[in-house]
C-alpha cells in the first residue's frame, strides 16, 4: 500500500488542454491531488478486518427465508410441489415423508454394501458423508485413532468392537480415551443412536418412544461397569458418568449406591449429577414427604461442595415436585422454587412452566389461572431449547387453555407465543404438533362464531394440520347449531381427502345435518343429492372389495333412509330408486328401518314420475314392516294415480279395504 503511495505521489499529469480556463481547472485539480496523496503517504489509513462470524449452513437459505415469511396455505417443502403428489391425510403425509427416507436409508446401504464400487472422490477435499464408512469385524487390525474416530462419530457398536479388540491385542488405552469411551456408552446405554440425518424418523416417532420411558432400561454389568470397576484410582469424572448414565435409565438403586460411596470416600461431583440424582427422587422414596426431604439433602450436599446450580437443577427439583400428591404442597414448594432460583438469577426454562402447568392445573384439582401469570412473563420472547421437556410447553398450555381454563383469549395469546420468531422449533414431533392443534382447534370451534373458526380452518387445513375425526364431529356439530349448511360440501370434500369416509359416526351426522336443514337454494339442494349418492357409491365400493379394513361400515336403515330423503328432495328419481331397491331388497341384511319421512318422500316422488309400480312396493315395506303410516301411504297412492286392477289388489291387501273406502269417500266430499 505505501509503495503504490509513493508511486502516485511521483506521478507528473501533463495538461492536455488548450483551453486556458479548462487548463487552469485541470492544474488545480491536480494540485488538489497531488496534497491528497501527500496526505495519504504521511498518515496511511488502517484496514480493520472484521473478525469471522461462523456460520452454519443453512444461514443464507434462512436469511432468505426471513424474507418471505411463513405461508400456512403452501405445502411443506418436503413434500412435491405438484399439486397431484402433495399428501393430504396423516396417515398419507407419514407414508410420503418415512419413504422418501427409507429411499435414503437404501441409497446408503448400498453405497455401504458395495464400497468397492465407489471409489471415485465426488468432492476434494473428500467429503465424510459421501464416503463409504470401515467396516469392523473380529479379524480387522484396530488402532487407537479408529477408537478415537468412532466415539467422535458416535458409532456405538463398532466403539465396543473396537475397543474389545484393542484390550484383546493387549494395546493400552490412555484413561482420557477410556473416559470418552465410558460416557460413550453411559449416554446411549450401549446402544446405537438415530443419525440425525433421519429427520423424518425422527420427527414422526419421537413422540411414541417417549411414552415408555419410565422404567429401568439400564444394561448391568455391560462394557461401561466393566471399565468403571478397571479403573483403580477413580476420579469424580468417571463417577459422574456412571452415576448419570445410571440415571437417565433408571437404574436408580445403583446410581444411590455410586452417590454414597462417593460421600463416603469424600469425591466431588458437578452439577448435572446431582441434578440427575434429583430427577430420581420419587423413585427412591415412595412417600411425598420423603421425596421433599431428599431433594433437600442433595440440595444440601450441593451447597457443601460449593457447587452452583443451573436451569438443570431448577428443572429435576419442578419435576419432582409433580409427582408429590395433594394440592397445596406442591403448589407451595414449586413457589418457593421459583423463588430461590429467581434470587440466584436463573431464568426458568419453558420446560420449568410445563413443570409449573403440570403441577397447579391436575385433572381433578382446583382450577388454577397460572397460565395467565406465565404468559405475562413469556409472552412476546424467543426460546431456545435448553431442556428435552421444553417441547412439552406449547401442547401442555393449549391443553390448559382448552380443558382446564376454556379460555379462547388465552389460547390464542398461546398460539402467537409459538408463532413468534423461531419458536416453532419448541412445537417438538408430530404427535405433539397434532395434539395441540387439535385443542386449538376444539376450543376455537366451541367459542368463536363459525365464520371466524372457518377463516382459520382455511388457513391451516390442511397443509399445517389435518383435523382428526373427533374435530371434524366438533366442526360438524358447529355447522348444524349454526344452521350453517353450506359449509357442508367443503367439508365433505375434506373427508373425503383425509380418509374419514369410514367413520360411522361422521357419515351418520352429516346426512343428519343435510336432512334437518333443507336449503332454499336450488345449487345446494343438487349439492346435497350429490353429496348422498357419493357416500353410498363409497360404501358399495368399500364392501365390494373388503380391503380387509378394520372397520368397515354396514349399510343401516337410518343411514340408506337419510340418503333416500336427499334423493328425493334433489328429485333425482333414479338415484332414489336404486337407494329403495336396495333397501328393499336386502331388507335381512341391513339393521334397522330408515325414518318415515324417507318413504314418504319417495312415494311422493313416484306420484310425481308417475311410477305406481315403485309406489305400491314402497308402500308393501311398509306394511310389512309396521309402519302405522301404511293407511295414509295407501290413500295417497290410490287417490293420486292411475291404477290398474294388480295395483289395486295389492294396495287392498297391504292396507285393507277399508281405507281405500275412505279415500273414496273423502275424494267424493271433495268433489
Amino acid at each position: 500500500m505505501n509503495h503504490l503511495c509513493k508511486s502516485f505521489g511521483k506521478l507528473h499529469l501533463q495538461p492536455v488542454f488548450r483551453n486556458t480556463a479548462v487548463s487552469r481547472l485541470f492544474s488545480i485539480n491536480q494540485c488538489q491531488l497531488q496534497s491528497t496523496a501527500t496526505a495519504v503517504t504521511s498518515e496511511p489509513e488502517k484496514i480493520i478486518v472484521p473478525r469471522r462470524i461462523e456460520r452454519s449452513p443453512t444461514d443464507i437459505l434462512n436469511a432468505l427465508s426471513s424474507t418471505v415469511g411463513f405461508d400456512p396455505t403452501a405445502a411443506h417443502y418436503k413434500y412435491h410441489d405438484d399439486p397431484y403428489l402433495i399428501p393430504t391425510s396423516n396417515m398419507a403425509k407419514k407414508n410420503f415423508a418415512m419413504a422418501q427416507e427409507a429411499g435414503r436409508k437404501a441409497a446408503l446401504w448400498i453405497r455401504q454394501e458395495n464400497a468397492k464400487l465407489f471409489q471415485h472422490k465426488e468432492a476434494d477435499p473428500p467429503v465424510p458423508a459421501f464416503i463409504p464408512t470401515m467396516v469392523y469385524n473380529e479379524e480387522s487390525k484396530v488402532e487407537l485413532t479408529d477408537l478415537e474416530k468412532l466415539i467422535e462419530n458416535v458409532d456405538v457398536q463398532d466403539a465396543i468392537l473396537v475397543y474389545n479388540l484393542l484390550k484383546k491385542n493387549n494395546v493400552d488405552v490412555s484413561p482420557e480415551l477410556k473416559q470418552s469411551m465410558m460416557e460413550l456408552l453411559c449416554f446411549f446405554n450401549h446402544e446405537e443412536s438415530l443419525p440425525e440425518e433421519f429427520i423424518e424418523e425422527r420427527w414422526f416417532q419421537q413422540g411414541m418412544t417417549e411414552k415408555g420411558r419410565q422404567r429401568k432400561t439400564w444394561k448391568d454389568l455391560e462394557l461401561a461397569e466393566q471399565i468403571f470397576h478397571e479403573i483403580e484410582d477413580k476420579k469424580p469424572m468417571h463417577y459422574c458418568a456412571v452415576i448419570r448414565g445410571m440415571a437417565k435409565y433408571f437404574q436408580v438403586e445403583k446410581a444411590w449406591a455410586l452417590y454414597q460411596e462417593t460421600v463416603d470416600k469424600g469425591i466431588q461431583l458437578d452439577t448435572n449429577t446431582f441434578n440427575s440424582l434429583l430427577q430420581i427422587a420419587s423413585f427412591l422414596k415412595e412417600s411425598y414427604e420423603m421425596r421433599w426431604d431428599l431433594v433437600c439433602e442433595v440440595l444440601t450436599a450441593m451447597k457443601n461442595q460449593n457447587l452452583k446450580p443451573n436451569i438443570g437443577t431448577l428443572n429435576a427439583i419442578l419435576y419432582t415436585i409433580t409427582t408429590i400428591g395433594g394440592y397445596n404442597h406442591p403448589r407451595n414448594y414449586a413457589l418457593k422454587t421459583l423463588s430461590e432460583f429467581k434470587k440466584l438469577g436463573i431464568e426458568p426454562s419453558l420446560a420449568s412452566w410445563y413443570y409449573m402447568l403440570a403441577i397447579f392445573c391436575r385433572e381433578r384439582g382446583p382450577t388454577s389461572h397460572i397460565l395467565h401469570d406465565i404468559m405475562n412473563e413469556i409472552e412476546n420472547k424467543e426460546f431456545r431449547v435448553q431442556d428435552p421437556k421444553d417441547t412439552f410447553f406449547f401442547v401442555t398450555a393449549m391443553d390448559v387453555c382448552r380443558n382446564h381454563l376454556h379460555d379462547k383469549s388465552l389460547a390464542k395469546r398461546v398460539n402467537n407465543l409459538l408463532h413468534y420468531k423461531d419458536n416453532y422449533d419448541l412445537i417438538g414431533d408430530s404427535y405433539k404438533e397434532s395434539i395441540y392443534y387439535r385443542n386449538y382447534f376444539t376450543i376455537l370451534c366451541n367459542t368463536e362464531p363459525l365464520e371466524t373458526f372457518m377463516e382459520t380452518y382455511n388457513l391451516l387445513v390442511p397443509n399445517v394440520y389435518i383435523p382428526e375425526p373427533s374435530v371434524m364431529e366438533d366442526i360438524l356439530k358447529s355447522i348444524e347449531v349454526n344452521c350453517a349448511s353450506n359449509y357442508l360440501p367443503q367439508i365433505w370434500s375434506h373427508m373425503i381427502q383425509f380418509d374419514h369416509t369410514g367413520r360411522e359416526n361422521l357419515l351418520d351426522l352429516i346426512l343428519q345435518i343435510m336432512v334437518r336443514n333443507p336449503p332454499q337454494d336450488s345449487a345446494l339442494n343438487d349439492s346435497f343429492t350429490n353429496i348422498a349418492w357419493d357416500m353410498y357409491k363409497r360404501l358399495e365400493d368399500q364392501l365390494a372389495a373388503g380391503n380387509g379394513r378394520k372397520q368397515q361400515i354396514a349399510f343401516s336403515g337410518s343411514l340408506l333412509g337419510d340418503m333416500l330423503t336427499l334423493c328425493c328432495r334433489g328429485k333425482d328419481f333414479e338415484k332414489a330408486q336404486t337407494l329403495f331397491e336396495k333397501l328393499n331388497n336386502e331388507q335381512n341384511s341391513i339393521v334397522g328401518d330408515p325414518k318415515v319421512m324417507a318413504l314418504r318422500a319417495f312415494i311422493e316422488l313416484c306420484v310425481e314420475e308417475k311410477q305406481p309400480s315403485l309406489a305400491v312396493s314402497c308402500l308393501q315395506y311398509c306394511a310389512e314392516n309396521g309402519f302405522p303410516e301404511s293407511a295414509e301411504f295407501g290413500q295417497l297412492v290410490y287417490s293420486s294415480m292411475t291404477l290398474s286392477e294388480v295395483h289395486i289388489e295389492k294396495i287392498k291387501r297391504y292396507v285393507g279395504a277399508d281405507a281405500l273406502k275412505a279415500a273414496d269417500k273423502t275424494e267424493a266430499g271433495g268433489k
